[in-house]
């Protein structure tokens, strides 16, 4: 079949997989909720995992760990400005986008200008933007606007509405990796950085909006995750670290560069909540969790890596 050849259908046939086998164990009384629970939570992996994606793709070494103080950053900066303010709700997310625009731009030229490698860079900036959030915040918790508050934990047609925005950016992802000149030239980098120069692709300022893109995304995702959950806190992209590189690999974008797969993001998305949730529901202990978590995330790579091979 067509569609078994595709890498990323692997993401959504374990998300499947574990989604009945969580469904179960509750007799099925839970199914409408855990869904509407597992798009919710997927939404803010799908949008960091997205600007992620697109890093990665560029090419061997090619990596954003500033993700998480980015989404800290932004998420406090942004509810600061706002202080509860309905009015406030749109300069709050062009803040949000400008903390990315100018964290993505130090990206950059941090790899440019010192020609350090990008999980170097990165790293090095993340610390710095970090502590301006340790700086801004204070120890202060402060709550969202009631009206974003409201938005961001509301359903439409019973979807919740940050699946949507998130469905809404995956569709502009795809568009600009398979309709657009700038996704051919990232394509054509990822697969040989001086191939491409030899071909007159723009490489420096391809990849200098590639980092930007990755962080606008990463602040926005702080601006929604400080809203949904009620204000920022200092560990809020935390766990965004890995789990935007996981859902990547899970999703089936080639780590070496040159080829992505958006759609794959989402199913890796639901997969690793879903994961969580089912050992939760089996009553595993944190510990034991984290290991069966990556036996399973595990399995399901080489399960489609090992597809992938007989098809070729």
């Amino acid at each position: 079949m067509t569609l078994l050849r595709k890498p990323w259908i692997w993401s959504f046939v374990a998300a499947g997989a574990v989604w009945i086998v969580t469904v179960l164990a509750t007799g099925g009384s839970s199914s409408l909720g855990l869904s509407q629970a597992a798009l919710t939570f997927a939404a803010f992996s799908v949008m960091v995992g997205t600007g992620q994606m697109f890093v990665i793709t560029l090419g061997p070494g090619n990596i954003d760990l500033a993700v998480p103080a980015t989404m800290t950053l932004s998420g406090t900066v942004a509810l600061k400005f706002m202080a509860e303010n309905n009015g406030l709700i749109l300069p709050g997310l062009g803040i949000a986008v400008l903390i990315g625009l100018c964290v993505g731009i130090s990206n950059y030229v941090l790899i440019k200008a010192l020609r350090i490698p990008p999980i170097i860079a990165t790293l090095s900036l993340s610390f710095i933007v970090q502590s301006s959030a340790i700086w801004t915040n204070r120890g202060l918790r402060v709550k969202p606007p009631s009206a974003m508050a409201d938005f961001t934990t509301d359903l439409t047609l019973g979807i919740p509405n940050l699946a949507l925005i998130a469905l809404a950016v995956t569709v502009a992802a795809w568009f600009l990796l398979n309709r657009s000149i700038y996704g051919r030239w990232i394509s054509a980098i990822g697969q040989s950085l001086p191939a491409a120069r030899m071909a007159g692709i723009p490489v420096d300022g391809v990849r200098l909006a590639t980092y930007v893109l990755c962080a606008i995304l990463a602040s926005v995702t702080g601006y929604l995750l400080a809203c949904f959950s009620g204000g920022a806190a200092l560990n809020m992209g935390a766990e965004y670290l890995l789990m935007s590189i996981a859902v990547v690999v899970i999703g089936g974008t080639a780590v070496a560069g040159g080829d992505s797969n958006v759609p794959g993001i989402w199913g890796a998305s639901l997969f690793m909540f879903l994961v969580v949730s089912m050992l939760n529901t089996y009553g595993f202990g944190a510990g034991f969790r984290l290991i069966l978590t990556g036996l399973i995330i595990i399995t399901v790579i080489l399960a489609a890596s090992g597809r992938q091979a007989r098809i070729q």
